[in-house]
């Protein structure tokens, strides 16, 4: 499990703050605005206790002035049986720390907190070089070979190619689903329908391939922006062995899009709605959804985005994370989703082709899993060619190329191990690494990524 430890630096700001209910959680989020992880101004995220009032949420917003903007996760949808966690505007002039105050001090209030600013994690944009383009699929028995890779090649030839009833959330950018290399392994919603009608009853209208939270309608697909959330996928599930562009991880998985960044990054509210919109469609229609994949980070503690990803473990999904790029050891400079304590999550760092772990990717002994390839990384892309887009290819980096990896091996060890558990799934993963000198004492396994026996 992971472990949390604020830097001397961030315990000393916390003090200044007064303390408030839930001790715990509370100085997290104090650590977060103290190293100063970016929200949204004037901006909140309330849970209320469940049962509430009208009059009584009236109540706390007016200690603040603060206006309901919307409602992020409604009680009579939520499978944790907590109250309405909504989004609100507070008035300039408020610092943040005094508005979470004086609303959490509402009994009708569980807790109080930053909407927070996420982004994704790729840094680079190498070249596109012309041998061992894919050296984060290959291992020591195929050709060409590289020991440091991930080993999935040596399972394709023997069929291990994983199966289309297995799903994975993307939560990310969108998904160019017409890609050549990822046509057909795109969700399509057989429950809800393009007819403008919301069909399956969850809220979203016409959510034919998932759902955009960042434009609020069921356009996944908005163009060359989502270069990070195509790139990502085709690491996932890019189709094999059809004689185009590049392979996955998993060659048949079906892929989700929960698309909440855009190129300003993504809020703490559209990264709920993103996960609980995943786990709905799990415990509502039973889709086999094993994972989500999480390229992103950078924000601050939140109690309401932990409490999705825990939800979502209950419902035995994985939240595969990025351990993000600023080259820090996380377990003092905590970041998040990364430095979650959920038993659900997988926190990954980036190792380049020899072994050695990224110059910039984030690490932490107890906060951090494992290590897998993050360094020029080849997969799909939309490109811009004549007025149109077109299906393209790239080299990237980060650990946000490092995450699909991992992410792609959970998909496969579902499809050959059908009634495995989210945390059985987990386990094996982190005992099948390989021990790398330089992730010792860098990730709580020391070990990268092998998915060579499964």
């Amino acid at each position: 499990m992971n472990r949390l430890f604020p830097s001397l630096a961030a315990i000393l700001l916390i003090a200044a703050f007064p303390a408030v209910a839930d001790q715990g959680r509370s100085e997290l989020v104090r650590a977060s605005l103290a190293v100063g992880r970016d929200f949204i101004p004037n901006d909140l995220l309330v849970q209320f206790k469940a049962g509430v009032t009208a009059d009584a949420k009236e109540r706390a917003y007016g200690r603040i002035n603060a206006l309901r903007e919307e409602v992020v996760a409604a009680a009579g949808r939520r499978p944790d049986a907590k109250g309405d966690l909504e989004r609100a505007h507070y008035p300039l002039g408020l610092a943040i720390a005094q508005a979470v105050r004086e609303i959490e001090a509402d009994p009708a209030v569980e807790f109080a907190e930053p909407n927070w600013v996420y982004t994704h994690s790729a840094i680079t944009n190498d070249p596109y070089v012309s041998g061992g383009q894919l050296w984060g699929m290959y291992g020591d028995l195929t050709s060409p070979k590289n020991v440091y890779g991930s080993q999935a090649a040596e399972g394709w030839t023997s069929g291990r190619t994983c199966s289309p009833n297995v799903y994975v959330g993307v939560i990310d950018e969108g998904i160019m689903f017409a890609h050549d290399d990822l046509a057909g392994n795109v969700w399509t919603n057989p429950f809800d329908p393009a007819n403008g009608v919301d069909d399956d009853g969850n809220g979203y209208v016409d959510d034919v391939r998932g759902w955009d939270f960042a434009n609020n309608d069921g356009t996944i697909f908005d163009g060359t922006s989502d270069d990070h959330g195509t790139h990502v996928s085709g690491t996932i599930t890019a189709k094999g062995n059809n004689g185009v562009g590049v392979a996955g991880m998993c060659w048949n998985a079906t892929l989700i899009s929960a698309k909440f960044l855009g190129r300003q990054g993504g809020t703490t509210a559209n990264a709920v709605k993103a996960v609980n919109y995943l786990t709905d469609l799990k415990a509502r229609h039973r889709l086999n959804i094993v994972a989500t994949n999480n390229s992103w980070g950078g924000g601050g503690f939140s109690q309401a985005l932990k409490d999705a990803i825990d939800t979502a473990g209950n419902w035995n999904i994985l939240f595969v994370a990025a351990a993000g790029n600023d080259g820090v050891n996380i377990d003092t400079t905590p970041s998040y989703p990364a430095g979650y304590t959920s038993t659900n999550l997988i926190s990954v760092a980036a190792i380049d082709k020899s072994g050695a772990l990224a110059s910039w990717s984030n690490y932490g002994a107890n906060s951090v899993d494992i290590g897998a390839p993050g360094v020029a990384i080849v997969s799909t892309l939309p490109v811009a060619k004549k007025g149109k887009i077109t299906s393209g290819y790239g080299s990237y980096g980060g650990t946000s190329m490092a995450t699909p990896h991992v992410t792609g091996a959970v998909a496969r060890y579902a499809s050959l191990n059908p009634g495995a558990t989210a945390l059985q799934i987990k386990a094996a993963i982190l005992a099948a690494g390989a021990a790398t000198p330089s992730l010792a004492g860098k990730t709580a396994t020391g070990k990268r990524l092998d998915a060579s026996t499964f």
